[in-house]
């Protein structure tokens, strides 16, 4: 009985430690680093700031000051892949995070919790596969936070194609509404990409296969996207668990290679404010730097 009353103390104990860490690691907001050869041979380098997943609930003034230092970073272009929002009154918050990114060129999609407000979630059902969306959800005020962002010069990619000016060069640019509650209309976008630009570039919030596929096969050198939280609670030495979509969990997060562009999914900086954990999974932002291919 006294060996089954530690075991079970020590258990209480690690668990604890867990939960507590997992929170803390929650805030833990790390800036990556990566770089990849896709621009056209002797180009001079470009630098992409890629942001995703922020979550915002009013009161995260600690998440909302270390987004707002990236500035420093002087990027040339910032994208973000969706799922700005968590809270009704987040809108005006989200603004002023970006506020000092706005004089950068920049573009959006939207994900499905910047449309429809969060709820509990039980973990076995997320571990079970790729969550499922319930049309009571009470709707977030989506409209303003797009009004919010193209106000201020961002372009707005859901289920869009447009050209921006990056450092004095053309980006070729298409996105799609959030394929995970099933808004993608890539048919409106389709068609080969423009191989005379600096740089073909695709945005997604969730990382599909249906999306990626029809993007890579016409012609994106990169491919931008969120939504996986990197797994969110992640096994060392092992990696994500999920990526709550049909992507393979090796590419749960970080770059990799598909169809012959370069994807990029970053793990984003936030969570459901009813799962406020992560494990070995830090938040994050990505300053891609872009490099001429050889």
């Amino acid at each position: 009985m006294r060996r089954s009353t530690q075991a079970l103390a020590g258990a209480v104990v690690v668990g604890a430690a867990g939960l507590a860490y997992s929170y803390w690691e929650a805030q833990a907001y790390t800036l990556r680093r990566a770089t990849t050869a896709v621009l056209r041979p002797g180009q001079r380098n470009l630098r992409i700031l890629h942001l995703s997943d922020l979550h915002l609930v009013p009161g995260q003034t600690k998440k909302q000051d270390w987004v707002r230092s990236l500035r420093e970073l002087r990027p040339d272009a910032v994208i973000v892949t969706g799922d700005f929002l968590s809270h009704q009154d987040s809108v005006p918050h989200v603004l002023d995070t970006l506020d000092p990114l706005f004089d950068v060129p920049g573009a959006f999609v939207l994900g499905s919790n910047d449309y429809y407000a969060p709820r509990p979630l039980n973990p076995a059902r997320y571990l079970s596969g790729p969550s499922q969306l319930e049309p009571k959800r009470p709707m977030l005020p989506w409209g303003d936070l797009v009004d919010g962002l193209t106000t201020n010069g961002w372009l707005d990619l859901g289920n869009t194609r447009a050209t921006m000016k990056v450092d004095g060069r053309e980006v070729d640019v298409r996105g799609v509404d959030d394929p995970h509650i099933s808004r993608d209309r890539y048919g409106d976008v389709s068609g080969p990409f423009d191989q005379a630009a600096d740089l073909t570039l695709g945005v997604t919030h969730a990382p599909y296969l249906r999306v990626l596929d029809a993007m890579a096969a016409d012609g994106a050198d990169l491919i931008l996207a969120g939504h996986t939280h990197g797994g969110q609670l992640c096994v060392p030495g092992v990696g994500a668990l999920v990526t709550n979509c049909d992507l393979p969990r090796s590419q749960a997060k970080g770059l990799s290679s598909h169809r012959g562009s370069a994807l990029h999914v970053s793990a984003g900086l936030g969570t459901s404010p009813y799962a406020p954990v992560r494990f070995a999974c830090r938040p994050e932002a990505t300053l891609l730097t872009l490099t001429a291919q050889d």
